[in-house]
Order: C-alpha cells, then structure tokens, then sequence
C-alpha cells in the first residue's frame, strides 16, 4: 500500500535491508570483528528499539564464506533445546544425549577452524536466558577453537545478573561489552533521511514540522521513529496526500500505545 502510493520499488525501513551501519554501530561492529580473529566472549547490550539487531545483521551477513554464525534466538528454551538449536545451525543430526550433541558440536567447531574459517555463535535476548543454561553454554565453548568468539545480544539486565557473587565465572571471561545508547536529534534525523535515500523517498515526503515532531517522540529509540514513520505513511495514504504533515503525525500520537500513561483519560 504504502510502496503504490509513494510510487517505491521497496518497503522503506524494512529490517530485511542493507542499511548502513550509524558511527556508533560501525564502532561497535568493528570491535566484534576484531575479538572474532582473537577470541572472546562478547556483551551487546541496550534498551529495546536501540538498534542492537541491526548490528546482529551485520554480523550474520558481513562474510558468510569466513565467518561462520550460528545464531540463537529462542533463548527461553532448556539447556537441551539450545543445543538442539546449534546443531541445526551445523546441519547435525541431534538425536541423542547431550553429552553426544556437545561432542559432535566441538567436532564441527574444529573442522571449521581447520578451514580458515571463524566462528561466531550469537545468542539473542540473552537476558532471558537461565543463568545455568549460559554457565553451561560458556563450559561448552571452553572445549571450542580459542579464536571463536561467543556474542550475547541482551538487555541492560544481563548484566545486573552478572554481577551477582554466584556469577563471578562467567562475568570474568567477558572480554568486550557495550551499551547500545539512544540516539540523539541529529543522529535521529540523520538515520531518518538515510532511510528515505535507500528506498528513494524524497526528503521532502514529511515537513520539517513533521520530522521534528517524530523525532522528538520517538525519544532517541531507532524501532519509535521506524514505527511511528510508517503508521504516518498509512494516514498519508488514508488521507489520499504525498506530503505528511503534522495531521498525520499527530493522529498517530493520540493512540494510546504512544501515550504516556498520565495522558490517558480514565475509563
């Protein structure tokens, strides 16, 4: 709907794309890759909304014939299930014990450490992950080649976990952790008009008035100023017009779900 009405060739803000890393992802991507040659055990951690998947991306698509990364993202399962997981990723069969999936993993880390190749499991949402299933999933990684590198995506809360006494082991191995910030205005503003440059979408598609409003509500968090772009994109196409103005900015903002909860009027 909205690619027929702006007259686009691809969805704007689509997560699918390659988009260009921001500076501070750029940075942050950098440091991964280096830990990723020398071995490591990564945090990358930030509120929701902050842009952490994007980096994930990168990591997954930056060089597939080398960099070899199995990722994880049904972190609520058991110890048993996440193996299971990886030895999907390695294309093993998983029938079996543990102890016999864990022996067949430490084996395919090998075979691709012969070849050349890196290897870089990734967990998502580790904060929800159970401690003891990590700790296990850190014991595992011991017996793997001493160049891979384990790279935990989380919430701020990780590390409020690993800070506890009872998790000193693993919290003493990380080797490189980050906090994925807010954005602020101008680099809010810039990312909002890289996107509009990938799909083709003129920067005069929302008023200046319209742009600052969304980038102040969307209050330095990447996936605000995605969500909130697209559902003034969709009034704009109800509304049968090619600029986006405040009108449509501002119908947006009157749902509840972007209202603070003293806003809401009591049913």
């Amino acid at each position: 709907m909205i690619r027929s009405h702006f007259g686009l060739e691809s969805n704007p803000f689509d997560p699918a794309s390659t988009s260009p890393l921001l500076p501070h992802q750029q940075d942050i991507f950098e440091t991964l890759k280096v830990h990723c040659q020398q071995g490591g055990f990564c945090l990358v951690m930030g509120e929701p909304g902050t842009g952490k998947s994007i980096i994930k991306h990168a990591l997954l698509n930056h060089d597939p014939k080398r960099m070899i990364t199995p990722a994880i993202a049904r972190t609520l399962h058991t110890y048993t299930n996440t193996l299971h997981i990886l030895c999907e990723a390695f294309h093993i069969e998983t029938n079996g014990r543990d102890a016999k999936c864990e022996k067949l993993l430490i084996e395919a880390g090998w075979k691709i450490n012969q070849e050349g190749k890196m290897l870089v499991p990734i967990i998502d949402d580790a904060h929800l992950m159970d401690v003891e299933c990590l700790r296990k999933l850190r014991l595992l990684f011991e017996d793997f080649p001493k160049n891979h590198n384990l790279v935990l995506f989380a919430q701020p809360q990780l590390m409020h976990k690993l800070h506890l006494t009872v998790n000193e082991d693993l919290k003493s191995r990380v080797t490189y952790s980050v906090r994925v910030p807010r954005l602020n205005p101008d680099a809010l503003k810039a990312f909002l008009y890289a996107q509009f440059d990938l799909v083709g979408l003129g920067h005069n598609t929302f008023s200046e008035d319209a742009v600052a409003l969304i980038v102040r509500a969307s209050e330095g968090i990447l996936r605000r100023i995605r969500n909130l772009c697209l559902s003034a994109m969709l009034e704009a196409v109800r509304d049968r017009k090619q600029v986006i103005g405040l009108e449509q900015v501002n119908r947006v903002l009157l749902q509840p779900h972007w209202r603070k909860d003293h806003d809401l009027e009591p049913i």
